[in-house]
């Protein structure tokens, strides 16, 4: 019933964007050609032909709506398309006002998106208030049950309510197990289906490990007669620190372990936004840069930079770029030494360069150069790679993405020296949430909070 009603309004908007474009066009009352009568006409029959194969019907529960809008003004683009080529095949684009054309396209576009936007928000917000929910019961183990429950806890909006849970970890010793985050806990499988079935239950999550297939089919047959959901959402914690995106190798479905997280068509704006803050930040600060390498000359003989070898994108090496800080002095092969408080390496505007992180500035340049981010994990010495990659767990999925002049670990304090292993691991902990949780905005508050609040820290020196 939602989905027709859906469907009716998408195709009256459509007519109704060629209605409002004539009257901006022609400033008349209404009285469409009949070019534009056989234009809305394909662009009705299209969206009700093409928008199902989008996706644009089916539910956006439990989804974001940046990637559902995305995909619905896609689908209106292709039908827009669709049409020009249909008009132009049957020799009408002569007669067609290309203004009224664009007006039509803008404004049925921006009603669908915008009718589509407010019934997502308003359903959620129904769904906060405990309404139009759909009930679930999970299946598996209790540490990765309590984890979809810790989900659904603070996804209100996705209206889920989860009803019960079948332990997978104990064998059948009575109907009811200890309470679960306030839920119920059954151990017998009848007892389960019994349940299931009697409260009508949406959906059952099957939360259980790749290797659990035997209880996957266990459960697939159990239901088989029933108009139940069944999800299976695979444990794979014990695989790898990334989440595990489904992608298609030469035709087979492929579950990605250890692989860069992040899609490249995602990636444009952070792209884009590199090079272009990069030449910004050099252009505006070119008479402090200019300033910092006379100071330098000045304070101590050596070169005005610093260059080292790190690490980039999947370990690719690069020649990294900082103001010089020490003294020039020499250290034996494969030995790095971290600067230390009262450091006597370390000149005087050295040490105000770096506890105002002004050191790092010539790193713009290795942004220009596409080696670096302007936010991403911080890139070590390759010394210090190979002494903490046996040491802390995940420490080179680090490397997955570009590293960064700064990132989330830095505006969260972790700076400058890790003299200890618990330092590095926390650090590595911050960037692998970063790499989880990327989005072009979670960049953008990092750079914002790195300007207000950022360059200026206790553990640099």
């Amino acid at each position: 019933m939602f989905r027709n009603t859906a469907r009716c309004l998408d195709a009256l908007f459509v007519i109704a964007g060629g209605l409002l474009a004539h009257g901006m066009r022609f400033s008349t009352p209404i009285a469409l050609s009949d070019t534009e009568r056989l234009l809305i006409a394909f662009n009705c029959v299209l969206v009700l032909l093409m928008f199902p194969g989008f996706g644009v019907y089916e539910t956006w529960r439990g989804k974001a709506l940046p990637s559902m809008l995305l995909r619905v003004a896609a689908a209106w683009l292709v039908v827009v398309a669709t049409a020009l080529v249909l008009a132009f095949t049957l020799h009408r684009m002569d007669a067609l006002s290309r203004l009224w054309f664009g007006y039509s396209t803008l404004i049925s576009g921006a009603l669908i998106i915008a009718t589509k936007c407010l019934v997502h928000v308003a359903l959620r917000s129904v769904r906060r208030r405990g309404m139009n929910f759909r009930t679930v019961a999970i299946v598996g183990a209790p540490g990765f049950s309590r984890t979809l429950l810790a989900h659904l806890d603070h996804a209100p909006q996705a209206g889920f309510k989860p009803v019960c849970v079948f332990d997978t970890s104990i064998e059948a010793a009575g109907t009811y197990g200890a309470r679960l985050s306030r839920l119920p806990v059954l151990t017998d499988l009848n007892a389960f289906a019994a349940k299931v079935r009697d409260e009508h239950v949406n959906e059952v999550w099957l939360a259980l490990p790749l290797s659990e297939e035997h209880t996957i089919y266990r459960f697939t047959r159990l239901f088989r007669h029933d108009f139940v959901n069944l999800r299976f959402i695979p444990d794979v914690r014990s695989l790898s620190l990334f989440n595990h995106a489904l992608v298609d190798v030469v035709g087979l479905p492929t579950l990605n372990l250890s692989a860069t997280p992040i899609p490249s068509p995602q990636m444009w704006p952070k792209l884009i936004f590199d090079r272009l803050f990069a030449a910004a930040a050099l252009l505006a600060l070119a008479p402090v840069l200019i300033a910092l390498a006379i100071g330098i000359k000045l304070s101590s003989p050596g070169p005005v930079f610093f260059r080292q070898t790190r690490k980039g994108v999947d370990g690719q090496p690069f020649a990294i770029y900082k103001f010089r800080s020490m003294t020039v002095h020499h250290e034996a092969h494969g030995q790095v030494t971290q600067a230390a408080r009262n450091d006597a390496r370390i000149t005087k505007l050295g040490g105000f360069m770096r506890r105002t992180s002004l050191d790092e500035l010539p790193q713009f340049l290795n942004v220009l150069l596409g080696q670096m981010s302007v936010v991403g994990p911080r890139p070590h010495a390759v010394e210090h790679d190979d002494l903490y990659k046996d040491q802390v767990y995940g420490y080179m999925n680090r490397y997955r993405i570009k590293p960064g002049i700064t990132g989330w670990a830095q505006v969260n304090g972790y700076r400058g020296a890790t003299t200890k292993v618990e330092k590095m691991e926390t650090r590595v902990k911050f960037d692998l949430f970063y790499i989880h949780n990327w989005s072009f905005w979670f960049d953008m508050k990092i750079v914002f909070i790195t300007i207000f609040k950022g360059f200026v820290g206790r553990n640099a020196f």
